[in-house]
């Protein structure tokens, strides 16, 4: 009799280990999406601003206060 409830324990354990995974990875899943839409929705910039700029505009840093 031990025996069987330490085995259905154990199997019990596994599929509750085997529900938390599935349900992690369909939250992963879920979030992956959520971020692609964010990043989509970032809009282009335009190109035409920085053909107005002179070509040596921001070529270098200045790092010295």
């Amino acid at each position: 009799m031990d025996i069987s409830m330490n085995t259905s324990a154990a199997l019990a354990q596994k599929a509750g280990s085997d529900v938390g995974m599935a349900v992690l990875k369909k939250a992963m899943d879920i979030e992956a999406r959520s971020s692609m839409a964010l990043i989509n929705a970032i809009p282009q910039p335009p190109q035409q601003s920085a053909a107005n700029l002179p070509p040596n505009l921001g070529q270098n840093v200045n790092v010295t206060a």
